[in-house]
């Protein structure tokens, strides 16, 4: 199997990047909130996945907050991962997610939040945010709307709704 290089995003990739997440995705909305997010958002964390000198991957982490708990700690949400189609489960994906959880402490964030496949992401300790009173949108998202805290105990005392930077509203 191919090695998998995950760095940060450097403005030179993000042509690259647009394309692969639109590839990932088959339309261009997550794409397009990724150029809106380098915008929009602060502090900002944006990792590529290269392998064999081509970008393959890309994940976005920028913050959130939980709207019904003021003394929440800084969290962010993990939104979009996309994955070239023929680089699909081939490690990319993972590799993208492990690499942006270690590096998010030095950013702040002390837990993360994502809307996935609990199948997919479980591997990585997140687990259902409804169960410990986290909620997004509305209920019908429940299934898929997960947590890992990065720093244990970091949520507790915590719950509410999770509110993600306005230019996910275009989604």
């Amino acid at each position: 199997m191919p090695v998998i290089e995950v760095r940060r995003e450097v403005p030179e990739d993000a042509p690259r990047v647009h394309a692969v997440q639109r590839a990932a995705f088959g339309r261009s909305d997550e794409a397009d909130l990724v150029d809106a997010l380098r915008r929009s958002t602060e502090p900002q964390l944006s990792l590529v996945a290269v392998c064999q000198n081509q970008l393959v991957g890309h994940v976005f982490f920028s913050p959130v907050h939980i709207a019904d708990c003021p003394t929440a700690p800084g969290v962010a949400g993990l939104a979009p991962l996309g994955v070239e189609p023929d680089f699909q489960g081939r490690g990319a994906g993972g590799a993208l997610v492990r690499e942006g959880l270690r590096v998010c402490p030095a950013l702040g964030w002390r837990a993360v939040f994502l809307l996935g496949d609990p199948g997919y992401y479980t591997r990585f300790g997140f687990e259902l945010a409804a169960l410990r009173g986290f909620h997004y949108e509305s209920g019908l998202f429940d299934r898929g709307f997960q947590v890992r805290e990065l720093d244990p105990g970091a949520l507790a005392g915590c719950s509410g709704w999770v509110r993600y930077a306005d230019a996910f509203d275009a989604l």
